[in-house]
């Protein structure tokens, strides 16, 4: 989905309505989260065409897997060598089996993944930092489940009803009805990152609908801190 900018004016004169981090040095990072379904990409992506700059936690974690680094290491001492396909990279499909459906070994999965995903964020946080960013996103579908809210300073959180979002995950992935709710089950509810939320950002509409919704966000955020939650929906 394309977005038409709501100004013409640059990103770094976006923000000037809003004083209390706009001349930090630091980094202003909002956390984008939310359920499967949820519009998180559609949101991130108009981000990344307002030229804000988008860390996306799914792509820093294939990183993390790359041969060569710690985590890689880690993950085939725990599991074992015959994860390593015949390209010397992890075979995914291979890691899937031994942790699928074991809550146990999916933790001690996450246990060495999440630590070099942050690593890897923190990072690019700095780099930003460093080139005089204003601000930044970072998306990440388990930010609250690994207890990243500390690097952030707005926690934004978009949610689906639950029908909806099985609906959805069921055409995009071709699942039934009954495997799509399973996975939507197994995530944190709408209600748990809610609580968490500075921003919540009802998507249970068209596209449309959410562009529009996301257009007021960008506004909002243009005008004030975001400290107290806002729901747009």
């Amino acid at each position: 989905m394309e977005f038409a900018p709501p100004d013409p004016s640059p990103v770094s004169s976006l923000f000037q309505g809003v004083p209390n981090w706009i001349g930090s040095e630091r980094v202003h990072t909002i956390g984008l989260t939310g359920g499967i379904a949820s519009g998180k990409s559609t949101v991130a992506e108009f981000f990344r065409e307002q030229g804000v700059p988008v860390i996306d936690a799914d792509i820093l974690g294939h990183r993390t897997y790359d041969p060569g680094t710690s985590t890689f290491a880690d993950v085939v001492d725990a599991f074992g060598s015959d994860i390593v396909a015949a390209d010397g990279s992890i075979d995914r499909r291979a890691l899937g089996g031994k942790v699928f459906g074991k809550p146990e070994e999916l933790t001690r999965l996450t246990d060495i993944v999440w630590p070099g995903i942050r690593a890897l964020a923190s990072q690019e946080l700095s780099d930003l930092e460093v080139a005089g960013t204003k601000i930044a996103l970072l998306e990440a579908a388990v930010l609250l489940e690994a207890g990243w809210q500390d690097m952030v300073d707005e926690v934004w959180v978009t949610t689906v009803e639950v029908d909806i979002a099985v609906a959805r995950l069921a055409e995009r992935n071709g699942l039934d009805e009954t495997a799509a709710r399973a996975r939507i089950d197994s995530q944190l509810s709408n209600e748990e990152r809610i609580a968490i939320a500075s921003v919540v950002i009802e998507n249970n509409g068209t596209r449309e609908e959410l562009a529009d919704r996301i257009k007021a966000v960008w506004q909002a955020l243009r005008t004030n801190s975001g400290t107290e939650r806002q729901t747009i929906g």
